[in-house]
């Protein structure tokens, strides 16, 4: 007997000026003003989309001491944009990146408590940890914490804002303008926290929201990211991009859940993919190594390669051979604030296999950042793209994917005529909204009945 066929869930990623977007092309937009956001939020919600969201970064990086004007992420305030998104739109999720680090439990849960009530229960939650001291340095505690410490303080976090969200159990508030009786319980949002990073005690003046606390997204990769995600968050992202590397990603996490007392459906696992569509394959890659090439330009190859070799290359023509001169030892200074560098635990073994590669190949600098960065995930007409999608969804290598255009705001506009109506063809995802919560769109039970359910088992 056949399984039943996996709903795939779909959501969009507006992306700052990186080196994922071509924000040098003449159909790309602002990637401040907020018709941009408009624009954007409004094609996922018509294609049926889960969720947009928002990535977060709370400091401009910098290369060699200066901001790099081929790679700035930056964009207004998370709270200010999903809120404002929330009276344009009806039934799409906002999801906002938030930190654990620089931020405190009380004014994050306010302000995702209030987005619940003004979105009627479309609000999620991605937490973040902050890992360098370059980011630390736009805030008064400064510094950062040894990454332990990050997710103790993460889990801490989320754990007090969760207190403060069930301070209000949603039947406080009577309104009986008969007898000019507003709270039944006069006690309501009370709360009292005390543990290793938070010491709070008062009351939390939003009352309970639709969704009673916000859907709770993970990023991390590490083994106490999964972790964390296994024991509190709804959905994960993912970084696996093969089919392989991300059915083995997969049942590592959800294998995970049951020692938390969780079924597999209470957490989602969600890739980021990134997308080109043609008339056909072919004409598809063709579009797809232009774009490559039009995302890495000469400057940002000579950028990449400095992450590696943690030294001034500017003086190297792009289109050249790689340095003879081998990569700095000790920590990394030349791009700060890029937790792209952590990925090279061992620069000099990455710099003698990028040598053999470009040997081999006969690569320039440039063509070396192109072929080794990463690719589009998903090339080729729109039946392969919803085809390809189907496949990874119905192999458990995800639950679905947050889509990242490279060109906004309009760069999503193809996929939602066009392949999105292929995947409902299929009967693998939806024609229209189940119903009014981002919980409801991704399937997830009410915190307030999951705890019921838990106490009666």
């Amino acid at each position: 007997m056949s399984k039943p066929l996996k709903q795939i869930h779909l959501a969009a990623h507006f992306p700052g000026v990186n080196n994922t977007t071509v924000w040098s092309d003449p159909e790309a937009g602002s990637h401040i003003e907020f018709a941009s956001f408009v624009h954007f939020a409004r094609t996922a919600e018509r294609a049926k989309f889960d969720f947009l969201f928002l990535a977060e970064g709370l400091r401009l990086r910098e290369q060699g001491g200066r901001i790099y004007d081929l790679d700035v992420v930056g964009r207004p305030d998370t709270f200010t944009v999903l809120a404002a998104l929330a009276a344009v739109t009806e039934h799409l999720g906002l999801t906002g990146t938030i930190n654990s680090t620089f931020n405190e439990p009380y004014e994050v849960a306010r302000q995702f408590a209030s987005l619940d009530h003004l979105s009627g229960g479309r609000s999620a939650w991605n937490v973040v940890t902050s890992w360098d001291a370059f980011t630390g340095e736009n805030f008064r505690r400064g510094g950062f914490l040894p990454q332990e410490e990050r997710y103790s303080r993460a889990k801490e976090f989320l754990a007090t804002a969760n207190e403060l969200f069930d301070s209000w159990h949603g039947d406080e508030i009577l309104a009986d303008q008969a007898s000019g009786t507003f709270l039944r319980d006069a006690k309501a949002g009370s709360f009292v926290h005390t543990g290793r990073h938070f010491d709070i005690h008062g009351r939390f003046n939003v009352p309970r929201s639709p969704q009673g606390r916000p859907v709770v997204f993970q990023a991390g990769d590490s083994d106490e990211g999964r972790e964390f995600a296994a024991s509190d968050a709804d959905a994960i992202f993912s970084r696996h991009a093969t089919l392989e590397a991300g059915r083995a990603f997969y049942t590592d996490v959800k294998n995970r859940l049951a020692r938390y007392g969780r079924l597999p459906g209470e957490l989602l696992i969600l890739p980021a993919a990134t997308f080109v569509l043609g008339d056909t394959d072919e004409e598809a890659e063709e579009i797809a190594k232009e774009v490559r090439r039009r995302q890495v330009s000469g400057a940002t190859a000579i950028k990449h390669l400095e992450w590696v070799w943690n030294r001034d290359l500017s003086a190297y023509d792009p289109d050249g051979p790689l340095p003879d001169v081998d990569p700095l030892p000790g920590e990394h200074t030349v791009a700060r604030g890029r937790a792209q560098v952590r990925m090279y635990r061992d620069p000099s073994a990455v710099a003698r296999e990028w040598r053999e590669l470009a040997a081999a190949n006969n690569w320039s600098i440039r063509d070396l950042v192109i072929e080794t960065g990463n690719r589009q995930n998903f090339v080729g007409s729109p039946a392969t793209v919803a085809r390809t999608i189907n496949d990874f969804v119905q192999a458990d290598a995800a639950d679905g994917f947050i889509l990242v255009p490279h060109i906004t705001p309009g760069g999503l506009d193809a996929f939602a005529d066009k392949v999105v109506p292929l995947l409902q063809e299929r009967g693998v995802f939806r024609t229209e909204y189940e119903g009014p919560t981002l919980r409801d769109h991704l399937g997830l039970a009410h915190p307030d009945d999951v705890r019921g359910e838990r106490a009666a088992s």
